[in-house]
């Protein structure tokens, strides 16, 4: 096939850009937030994927080891994470959110899908159904 407009490579250079470019929109909501994105994109792991050993966040987070230490270290001085033994190997530790950064964590996202809902609104019904179904087919993409 051709490359060509609706060409695979075309609609795959355009979606990364612009979801790099809206992800780094949405960042700036979090220039305001004392933790940083590193820890803000750590605890949302923890908060809505769920305990996770220093492993598998570091290989989610897409950091070496020793960086994680350091993002968990903070978070848990900052009273918004824990680490606790993992019940199936004693040797590991797994890293969970508290209470206080689990709200720490909704509040951040409900501030950046705010942000999404108000630029919206200044597009028409047909224009925001489109993107609902955009948004479905992403999802399906992701997994």
């Amino acid at each position: 096939m051709a490359v060509g407009a609706g060409a695979p490579e075309q609609v795959a250079d355009r979606l990364h850009s612009a979801a790099v470019t809206l992800l780094r929109r949405l960042r700036r909501e979090d220039a305001g937030l004392a933790i940083g994105p590193a820890r803000t994109s750590t605890l949302a792991v923890l908060v809505f994927a769920g305990p996770k050993t220093m492993g598998e966040l570091a290989a989610i987070e897409q950091v070496r080891p020793p960086t994680m230490s350091r993002i968990v270290a903070a978070l848990e001085a900052d009273l918004l994470a824990l680490r606790e033994s993992d019940p199936d190997d004693r040797r590991a530790q797994r890293v969970r959110a508290t209470t206080l950064g689990r709200r720490v964590a909704y509040r951040d996202r409900e501030r950046r899908v705010g942000v999404l809902t108000e630029r919206l609104r200044a597009h028409s019904a047909e224009e925001i159904a489109l993107l609902d179904r955009a948004a479905e087919l992403i999802e399906r993409l992701a997994r």
